[in-house]
Protein backbone atom coordinates (compact mmCIF):
# COMPACT_ATOMS: atom_id res chain seq x y z
CA UNK A 1 0.00 0.00 0.00
CA UNK A 2 1.64 3.81 -0.96
CA UNK A 3 2.14 5.94 1.80
CA UNK A 4 -0.18 8.44 2.36
CA UNK A 5 0.22 9.57 5.49
CA UNK A 6 0.93 12.99 4.04
CA UNK A 7 -2.63 13.48 2.13
CA UNK A 8 -6.06 14.97 3.75
CA UNK A 9 -8.73 12.83 1.83
CA UNK A 10 -10.81 15.55 3.52
CA UNK A 11 -9.02 18.42 1.87
CA UNK A 12 -9.26 20.84 -1.64
CA UNK A 13 -8.05 18.57 -4.07
CA UNK A 14 -4.77 19.74 -5.93
CA UNK A 15 -5.22 19.59 -10.22
CA UNK A 16 -1.21 19.34 -9.92
CA UNK A 17 -1.76 15.78 -8.86
CA UNK A 18 -3.93 13.08 -11.14
CA UNK A 19 -7.76 12.76 -11.68
CA UNK A 20 -9.68 13.73 -8.26
CA UNK A 21 -6.55 15.21 -6.88
CA UNK A 22 -4.92 11.73 -6.03
CA UNK A 23 -1.51 11.61 -5.26
CA UNK A 24 -0.36 8.81 -7.52
CA UNK A 25 1.94 7.99 -10.38
CA UNK A 26 1.14 5.70 -13.22
CA UNK A 27 3.53 3.43 -12.09
CA UNK A 28 1.68 3.43 -8.85
CA UNK A 29 -1.74 2.96 -9.75
CA UNK A 30 -3.77 0.07 -9.55
CA UNK A 31 -6.26 1.69 -12.01
CA UNK A 32 -5.12 3.63 -15.16
CA UNK A 33 -7.75 5.62 -17.13
CA UNK A 34 -7.23 5.92 -21.12
CA UNK A 35 -8.55 9.30 -22.29
CA UNK A 36 -9.45 9.05 -26.09
CA UNK A 37 -9.70 11.83 -28.09
CA UNK A 38 -11.96 10.54 -31.11
CA UNK A 39 -15.15 11.66 -32.84
CA UNK A 40 -15.29 11.24 -36.31
CA UNK A 41 -18.57 9.67 -36.97
CA UNK A 42 -20.70 11.30 -34.87
CA UNK A 43 -23.84 12.05 -36.07
CA UNK A 44 -25.49 14.91 -34.13
CA UNK A 45 -23.72 16.80 -31.58
CA UNK A 46 -19.68 17.54 -31.14
CA UNK A 47 -17.90 17.32 -28.15
CA UNK A 48 -16.92 14.27 -26.91
CA UNK A 49 -13.31 14.41 -27.96
CA UNK A 50 -12.48 17.42 -25.74
CA UNK A 51 -14.63 16.24 -22.91
CA UNK A 52 -11.96 14.84 -20.64
CA UNK A 53 -10.49 18.25 -20.03
CA UNK A 54 -13.99 18.64 -18.64
CA UNK A 55 -14.40 15.81 -16.20
CA UNK A 56 -11.06 16.12 -15.04
CA UNK A 57 -11.64 19.90 -13.29
CA UNK A 58 -15.01 18.62 -12.36
CA UNK A 59 -13.19 15.46 -10.80
CA UNK A 60 -11.56 18.28 -8.18
CA UNK A 61 -14.74 18.85 -7.13
CA UNK A 62 -15.91 15.07 -6.22
CA UNK A 63 -15.59 13.96 -2.29
CA UNK A 64 -13.34 10.97 -2.14
CA UNK A 65 -15.50 9.60 0.86
CA UNK A 66 -17.62 6.36 -0.74
CA UNK A 67 -19.98 5.08 1.69
CA UNK A 68 -19.78 1.29 -0.22
CA UNK A 69 -16.05 1.46 -0.82
CA UNK A 70 -14.57 3.50 1.09
CA UNK A 71 -10.94 2.73 0.80
CA UNK A 72 -10.99 1.63 -3.07
CA UNK A 73 -9.27 4.69 -4.19
CA UNK A 74 -6.23 4.09 -1.85
CA UNK A 75 -5.32 1.47 -4.38
CA UNK A 76 -4.55 4.24 -6.87
CA UNK A 77 -5.72 5.61 -9.70
CA UNK A 78 -4.30 7.73 -12.28
CA UNK A 79 -5.49 8.86 -15.74
CA UNK A 80 -2.85 8.99 -18.59
CA UNK A 81 -2.18 12.34 -20.69
CA UNK A 82 -4.43 12.92 -24.12
CA UNK A 83 -2.44 11.95 -26.75
CA UNK A 84 -2.26 14.94 -29.29
CA UNK A 85 -1.61 12.84 -32.50
CA UNK A 86 -5.12 10.99 -31.52
CA UNK A 87 -6.94 14.39 -31.12
CA UNK A 88 -5.54 15.68 -34.31
CA UNK A 89 -6.31 12.97 -36.64
CA UNK A 90 -9.94 12.98 -34.89
CA UNK A 91 -10.39 16.42 -35.66
CA UNK A 92 -9.48 16.17 -39.73
CA UNK A 93 -11.54 12.92 -40.11
CA UNK A 94 -14.51 15.06 -38.62
CA UNK A 95 -14.32 17.51 -41.14
CA UNK A 96 -14.13 15.04 -44.07
CA UNK A 97 -16.94 12.89 -42.30
CA UNK A 98 -18.88 16.31 -42.09
CA UNK A 99 -18.67 16.69 -45.88
CA UNK A 100 -19.27 13.12 -46.55
CA UNK A 101 -22.36 13.12 -44.15
CA UNK A 102 -23.50 16.59 -45.67
CA UNK A 103 -23.15 14.95 -49.34
CA UNK A 104 -25.06 11.62 -48.88
CA UNK A 105 -27.47 13.86 -47.24
CA UNK A 106 -28.40 16.18 -50.25
CA UNK A 107 -26.97 15.14 -53.15
CA UNK A 108 -28.72 13.17 -56.10
CA UNK A 109 -25.45 11.71 -57.40
CA UNK A 110 -23.91 8.64 -55.88
CA UNK A 111 -20.53 8.35 -53.88
CA UNK A 112 -18.85 6.11 -56.09
CA UNK A 113 -19.35 8.85 -58.82
CA UNK A 114 -17.35 11.89 -56.64
CA UNK A 115 -13.84 10.87 -56.69
CA UNK A 116 -13.44 13.60 -53.72
CA UNK A 117 -16.25 11.78 -51.67
CA UNK A 118 -15.18 8.15 -52.37
CA UNK A 119 -11.30 9.37 -50.89
CA UNK A 120 -12.63 10.73 -47.78
CA UNK A 121 -15.15 7.42 -46.64
CA UNK A 122 -11.56 5.45 -47.42
CA UNK A 123 -9.55 7.69 -45.28
CA UNK A 124 -12.35 8.17 -42.56
CA UNK A 125 -12.71 4.06 -42.44
CA UNK A 126 -8.76 3.85 -42.19
CA UNK A 127 -8.64 6.20 -39.67
CA UNK A 128 -11.40 4.19 -37.54
CA UNK A 129 -9.52 1.06 -38.24
CA UNK A 130 -6.04 2.91 -36.80
CA UNK A 131 -7.80 4.08 -34.30
CA UNK A 132 -9.04 0.06 -32.81
CA UNK A 133 -5.75 -0.87 -33.36
CA UNK A 134 -4.07 2.27 -31.74
CA UNK A 135 -6.70 1.46 -28.39
CA UNK A 136 -6.15 -2.12 -28.61
CA UNK A 137 -2.27 -2.28 -28.00
CA UNK A 138 -2.24 0.68 -25.58
CA UNK A 139 -4.98 -1.26 -23.96
CA UNK A 140 -3.76 -4.26 -23.85
CA UNK A 141 -0.02 -3.37 -23.21
CA UNK A 142 -1.51 -1.80 -19.55
CA UNK A 143 -3.61 -5.11 -19.34
CA UNK A 144 -0.64 -7.03 -19.46
CA UNK A 145 1.39 -5.21 -16.59
CA UNK A 146 -1.41 -6.25 -14.77
CA UNK A 147 -3.56 -3.19 -14.41
CA UNK A 148 -7.16 -2.39 -13.95
CA UNK A 149 -8.04 -0.32 -16.76
CA UNK A 150 -10.66 2.32 -17.78
CA UNK A 151 -11.58 4.05 -21.32
CA UNK A 152 -13.00 7.61 -21.33
CA UNK A 153 -14.15 8.46 -24.53
CA UNK A 154 -14.70 10.20 -27.15
CA UNK A 155 -17.44 8.75 -28.79
CA UNK A 156 -18.41 4.67 -28.66
CA UNK A 157 -16.16 3.37 -31.44
CA UNK A 158 -13.46 4.29 -29.26
CA UNK A 159 -13.96 1.45 -27.04
CA UNK A 160 -13.94 -1.58 -29.53
CA UNK A 161 -10.29 -1.86 -29.66
CA UNK A 162 -10.35 -2.16 -25.92
CA UNK A 163 -12.93 -5.11 -25.56
CA UNK A 164 -10.91 -6.96 -27.67
CA UNK A 165 -7.84 -6.50 -25.65
CA UNK A 166 -10.01 -7.53 -22.87
CA UNK A 167 -11.25 -10.72 -25.03
CA UNK A 168 -7.38 -11.31 -25.60
CA UNK A 169 -6.34 -11.03 -21.36
CA UNK A 170 -9.39 -13.00 -20.32
CA UNK A 171 -11.53 -14.97 -22.68
CA UNK A 172 -14.92 -14.89 -22.81
CA UNK A 173 -17.36 -12.64 -21.04
CA UNK A 174 -20.44 -10.89 -20.93
CA UNK A 175 -21.21 -7.07 -21.71
CA UNK A 176 -23.22 -4.63 -19.76
CA UNK A 177 -24.29 -1.87 -22.48
CA UNK A 178 -26.01 1.20 -20.48
CA UNK A 179 -27.39 3.20 -23.33
CA UNK A 180 -29.90 4.89 -25.35
CA UNK A 181 -29.08 3.41 -28.92
CA UNK A 182 -28.64 -0.26 -29.52
CA UNK A 183 -25.23 0.74 -32.05
CA UNK A 184 -26.47 -2.46 -33.83
CA UNK A 185 -26.17 -0.83 -37.68
CA UNK A 186 -24.34 -1.99 -40.12
CA UNK A 187 -21.45 0.57 -41.27
CA UNK A 188 -24.65 3.74 -40.25
CA UNK A 189 -23.54 6.49 -43.22
CA UNK A 190 -21.29 4.27 -44.80
CA UNK A 191 -18.51 4.22 -41.97
CA UNK A 192 -17.71 1.49 -40.75
CA UNK A 193 -16.40 1.86 -37.55
CA UNK A 194 -19.70 4.21 -36.76
CA UNK A 195 -20.26 5.22 -32.88
CA UNK A 196 -23.81 3.35 -34.28
CA UNK A 197 -21.93 0.45 -35.30
CA UNK A 198 -19.88 -0.63 -32.38
CA UNK A 199 -21.44 -3.56 -30.95
CA UNK A 200 -22.41 -4.28 -33.91
CA UNK A 201 -18.73 -4.59 -34.78
CA UNK A 202 -18.03 -6.36 -31.57
CA UNK A 203 -20.32 -8.72 -32.28
CA UNK A 204 -19.21 -9.73 -35.63
CA UNK A 205 -15.55 -9.62 -34.85
CA UNK A 206 -15.16 -10.56 -30.72
CA UNK A 207 -16.61 -14.60 -30.79
CA UNK A 208 -15.48 -14.49 -26.66
CA UNK A 209 -18.42 -11.79 -26.17
CA UNK A 210 -21.01 -14.05 -25.10
CA UNK A 211 -23.62 -11.94 -24.43
CA UNK A 212 -24.73 -8.52 -24.84
CA UNK A 213 -27.39 -7.10 -22.14
CA UNK A 214 -28.70 -3.42 -23.07
CA UNK A 215 -30.27 -1.15 -20.49
CA UNK A 216 -31.91 1.71 -21.03
CA UNK A 217 -32.45 1.65 -24.77
CA UNK A 218 -35.22 3.92 -26.33
CA UNK A 219 -34.16 5.13 -30.12
CA UNK A 220 -33.92 2.43 -32.50
CA UNK A 221 -33.87 1.26 -35.98
CA UNK A 222 -36.21 -1.65 -37.06
CA UNK A 223 -33.16 -3.53 -38.25
CA UNK A 224 -31.47 -2.86 -34.96
CA UNK A 225 -34.77 -4.25 -32.90
CA UNK A 226 -34.87 -7.12 -35.69
CA UNK A 227 -31.42 -8.31 -35.23
CA UNK A 228 -31.80 -8.42 -31.42
CA UNK A 229 -34.89 -10.98 -32.16
CA UNK A 230 -32.62 -13.10 -34.30
CA UNK A 231 -30.15 -12.91 -31.88
CA UNK A 232 -30.51 -16.12 -29.88
CA UNK A 233 -30.03 -14.17 -26.65
CA UNK A 234 -27.04 -12.93 -27.51
CA UNK A 235 -28.23 -9.82 -27.60
CA UNK A 236 -30.77 -9.10 -24.68
CA UNK A 237 -32.74 -6.08 -24.40
CA UNK A 238 -34.27 -3.87 -21.54
CA UNK A 239 -35.94 -1.37 -23.17
CA UNK A 240 -36.59 1.53 -20.99
CA UNK A 241 -40.20 1.87 -21.82
CA UNK A 242 -40.87 -1.69 -20.41
CA UNK A 243 -39.33 -0.99 -17.56
CA UNK A 244 -40.72 2.16 -16.98
CA UNK A 245 -43.83 0.44 -17.56
CA UNK A 246 -43.17 -2.32 -14.74
CA UNK A 247 -42.09 0.20 -12.05
CA UNK A 248 -45.38 2.81 -12.89
CA UNK A 249 -47.14 -0.99 -12.34
CA UNK A 250 -45.68 -1.46 -8.85
CA UNK A 251 -42.75 -3.34 -9.21
CA UNK A 252 -39.66 -3.11 -7.92
CA UNK A 253 -36.23 -1.79 -9.22
CA UNK A 254 -34.70 -4.14 -7.00
CA UNK A 255 -36.15 -7.09 -8.90
CA UNK A 256 -35.44 -5.80 -12.33
CA UNK A 257 -31.65 -5.74 -11.08
CA UNK A 258 -31.81 -8.76 -10.37
CA UNK A 259 -32.78 -10.09 -13.85
CA UNK A 260 -30.85 -7.84 -15.38
CA UNK A 261 -27.92 -9.76 -12.96
CA UNK A 262 -29.08 -13.47 -14.07
CA UNK A 263 -28.63 -12.76 -17.78
CA UNK A 264 -24.84 -12.04 -17.56
CA UNK A 265 -22.33 -14.74 -17.54
CA UNK A 266 -19.91 -14.54 -14.75
CA UNK A 267 -17.20 -12.32 -16.44
CA UNK A 268 -18.59 -8.52 -16.87
CA UNK A 269 -17.35 -5.73 -18.88
CA UNK A 270 -19.62 -2.52 -18.60
CA UNK A 271 -20.01 -0.07 -21.20
CA UNK A 272 -22.01 3.16 -20.15
CA UNK A 273 -22.70 5.61 -22.58
CA UNK A 274 -23.48 8.71 -21.03
CA UNK A 275 -26.88 8.83 -22.59
CA UNK A 276 -28.45 6.42 -21.20
CA UNK A 277 -28.91 8.30 -18.51
CA UNK A 278 -31.52 10.71 -18.76
CA UNK A 279 -30.85 13.75 -20.59
CA UNK A 280 -31.52 16.13 -17.67
CA UNK A 281 -28.43 14.49 -16.47
CA UNK A 282 -26.42 14.46 -20.13
CA UNK A 283 -28.12 17.58 -22.10
CA UNK A 284 -24.75 17.66 -24.25
CA UNK A 285 -23.99 14.48 -25.23
CA UNK A 286 -23.98 13.79 -28.78
CA UNK A 287 -27.24 12.44 -29.41
CA UNK A 288 -29.88 12.82 -26.33
CA UNK A 289 -33.18 11.18 -26.20
CA UNK A 290 -35.57 11.85 -23.56
CA UNK A 291 -36.48 9.33 -20.74
CA UNK A 292 -33.27 7.24 -19.55
CA UNK A 293 -32.33 5.77 -16.45
CA UNK A 294 -31.54 7.97 -12.94
CA UNK A 295 -27.70 8.12 -12.12
CA UNK A 296 -28.88 6.20 -8.88
CA UNK A 297 -30.50 3.70 -10.67
CA UNK A 298 -27.21 2.74 -12.60
CA UNK A 299 -25.37 3.00 -9.27
CA UNK A 300 -27.47 0.09 -7.57
CA UNK A 301 -27.33 -2.04 -10.39
CA UNK A 302 -23.78 -1.95 -10.55
CA UNK A 303 -23.28 -3.07 -6.83
CA UNK A 304 -25.73 -5.91 -7.68
CA UNK A 305 -23.63 -7.03 -10.20
CA UNK A 306 -20.88 -6.97 -7.82
CA UNK A 307 -22.14 -9.01 -4.95
CA UNK A 308 -23.72 -11.28 -6.88
CA UNK A 309 -19.68 -12.25 -7.21
CA UNK A 310 -19.38 -11.31 -10.70
CA UNK A 311 -15.85 -10.44 -12.12
CA UNK A 312 -15.80 -6.93 -13.49
CA UNK A 313 -13.01 -6.82 -16.21
CA UNK A 314 -12.86 -2.95 -17.51
CA UNK A 315 -15.27 -0.52 -18.06
CA UNK A 316 -15.41 2.54 -20.77
CA UNK A 317 -17.42 5.80 -19.94
CA UNK A 318 -17.91 7.61 -23.74
CA UNK A 319 -20.02 9.96 -25.55
CA UNK A 320 -19.69 12.78 -22.35
CA UNK A 321 -20.80 16.21 -24.47
CA UNK A 322 -19.33 19.58 -22.80
CA UNK A 323 -20.74 22.88 -21.75
CA UNK A 324 -19.84 26.00 -20.29
CA UNK A 325 -20.99 25.18 -16.91
CA UNK A 326 -19.40 21.96 -17.23
CA UNK A 327 -22.73 19.77 -16.23
CA UNK A 328 -22.48 17.09 -18.09
CA UNK A 329 -18.59 16.85 -16.80
CA UNK A 330 -19.64 16.86 -13.52
CA UNK A 331 -22.05 14.30 -13.70
CA UNK A 332 -19.69 12.02 -15.80
CA UNK A 333 -17.06 13.03 -13.23
CA UNK A 334 -19.34 11.01 -10.25
CA UNK A 335 -19.94 8.35 -12.68
CA UNK A 336 -16.06 7.86 -13.35
CA UNK A 337 -15.65 7.75 -9.25
CA UNK A 338 -18.16 5.21 -8.61
CA UNK A 339 -17.01 2.88 -11.61
CA UNK A 340 -13.45 3.32 -10.04
CA UNK A 341 -14.15 2.54 -7.20
CA UNK A 342 -16.66 -0.13 -8.22
CA UNK A 343 -14.02 -1.61 -10.26
CA UNK A 344 -10.69 -1.79 -7.63
CA UNK A 345 -13.14 -3.23 -5.28
CA UNK A 346 -14.27 -5.90 -7.43
CA UNK A 347 -11.16 -7.09 -7.92
CA UNK A 348 -9.41 -7.60 -4.42
CA UNK A 349 -5.47 -8.45 -4.22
Amino acid sequence: MIDLSDFDENGASNPKNTIFGLPFSEEEARLVIVPIPWEVTVSYGRGAARSTEQIFKASMQVDLYDMDFPDAWKEGYFIQPINPRILLKSDFLRKEAELYINFISEEEEGVSSNKFMCKSLKDINEGGAFLTNWVYEHTLNLLEKGKLVGLLGGDHSTALGFWKAIAKKHGSFGMLQIDAHCDLRVAYEDFIHSHASVTYNALKEINEIERVVQLGLRDFSRGEWEYICNSNYRVVAFLDRDIKKRLYEGEHWAKICQEIVDTLPQKVYISFDIDGLDPKLCPNTGTPVPGGLESEQVHYLLRQIHKSGRQILGFDLVEVGVSENNWDANVAARELWQLCNLMVANNPQ
